[in-house]
């Protein structure tokens, strides 16, 4: 497992209603990195992480997770979808949620044994909750409903982790708590692809950046990637967000 990357993706494709929203995308991401994923609205950022995760049919190509197909390697990953995407008025706990990154380690038959309930609640400490395993999930407020998905990533105890928007909608609290978390991941070795909007903040808050618009544009680490010319080529005509881009540059090569 070691020998191969984390995830690669060969020539992938992927279209809605015949219309290609990801076109011939190639790259391996590198082990035990913080990768932010960037790019305009509708580059295909949420649907790269949907197909990886064979949400989705490909027109073409392959994902290998370790080099295996991801079906036979899905244990190694865990997913924090978009906030947006969940139905937080589904009746269930806190904990309930949290407990639900642990069915990938059941067997056939039997239910959660005592290591894996301690092992979700130790994920709930993990991200500040704890005192919240038995709130309904709909009584939390936008940051923390972001939290319980963080857990149940962490719960699943995954190498690799896919993040669609982590940081959207949440206060500065939560923000800087899910850095944290991050940085912990990469400390232990985990390996992290998240969807990111903040210009801003990708160089501060990544190691590696992945710049998407339809086609992967460029995929490395974020000191050499993370360019003003590689951003005009990225995100085209839209000037205001590239001149904002360009001053937070600015800004930080000369502190």
């Amino acid at each position: 497992m070691a020998s191969s990357p984390p995830i690669e993706v060969h020539d992938l494709t992927v279209a809605y209603r015949q219309k290609p929203v990801l076109w011939n995308v190639d790259f391996s991401l590198p082990e035990g990195e913080l990768i932010g994923l960037v790019g305009p609205n509708g580059a295909g950022k949420s649907t790269l992480l949907k197909a990886i995760m064979g949400f989705l049919p490909l027109l073409s190509g392959y994902v290998r997770v370790y080099g295996k197909p991801f079906e036979q390697q899905r244990q190694f990953i865990g997913y924090v979808p978009q906030r947006e995407s969940v139905d937080w008025d589904f009746p269930v706990s806190v904990l309930d949620v949290v407990n639900m990154g642990r069915f990938g380690h059941l067997p056939l038959i039997g239910g959660l044994k005592r290591t894996d309930k301690e092992r979700a609640r130790a994920a709930l400490d993990q991200v500040g909750l704890a005192d919240l395993a038995g709130r309904q999930i709909s009584q939390l407020s936008g940051g923390q409903q972001q939290r319980v998905f963080l857990a149940r990533a962490l719960a699943q105890d995954a190498t690799i982790y896919l993040m669609d928007e982590p940081f959207a909608g949440v206060d500065a609290r939560t923000e800087r708590a899910i850095v944290d978390l991050l940085k912990q991941l990469k400390a232990d070795g985990k390996t992290v692809l998240a969807v990111h909007h903040d210009l801003h903040t990708v160089q501060e808050y990544f190691d590696w950046v992945m710049l998407l618009n339809l086609r992967l544009v460029r995929l490395g680490p974020t000191t050499e990637i993370f360019t003003e010319e590689n951003l005009r080529v990225t995100y085209g005509g839209k000037l205001a967000i590239l001149a904002e881009a360009a001053e937070s540059l600015t800004r930080r090569t000369e502190v």
